[in-house]
């Protein structure tokens, strides 16, 4: 069991992240932990990282301070929320202001059926996802979209099956 003077002490092999905290390997196995279950408390979490509660807190606190932990959210099940078909919209512009860049990003914020919203290189300029219930929703939030703004052209995509769907974020990177 580490003292809780280690809290902040990382290892030698630890290097900073871009934002300039150092996340070393306890930290890492505290990032994986919390990403398969946020409901943890504390002590399991330190017990399982060799901490006692409080050095393992306040490293948990630093990580949400510095904006590593994001959020701590219910992932819920699209099916059982009617929400089984995803449909991917790849869109393409003529403009490229960052004033309309602001207006899409408004437009897309106001419908809640769009859940990723990206930018992209290469032929495609965004790319977004959609979950809805069917088609005829789909359909619902397509006009919705070009309604509020300009396209040159929009393509859907309906997935037909979801063989990976993860958040959980690979933290090996991170030293």
């Amino acid at each position: 069991m580490m003292s809780d003077n280690d809290c902040s002490e990382p290892s030698y092999s630890a290097r900073p992240f871009s934002g300039g905290r150092i996340i070393d390997a306890i930290d890492k196995k505290i990032l994986a932990l919390l990403q398969d279950d946020a409901t943890l408390s504390v002590a399991d979490i330190g017990a399982r990282v060799g901490l006692s509660s409080t050095p393992c807190w306040r490293r948990i606190q630093k990580l949400e301070a510095d904006g590593v932990i994001r959020k701590r959210v219910a992932l819920l099940d699209p099916k059982k929320l009617n929400l089984g078909v995803t449909v991917f919209i790849a869109v393409r512009t003529n403009h490229h202001s960052q004033e309309w860049l602001n207006r899409f990003q408004t437009a897309v914020d106001g419908i809640p059926e769009i859940v990723s919203f990206y930018r992209m290189s290469g032929e495609i300029d965004y790319l977004l996802r959609a979950v809805v219930p069917d088609i005829a929703a789909y359909d619902t939030v397509y006009k919705r979209l070009i309604e509020r703004i300009e396209l040159a052209d929009v393509t859907s995509m309906f997935a037909m099956e979801t063989i990976k769907s993860t958040t959980v974020l690979p933290v090996s990177y991170a030293d």
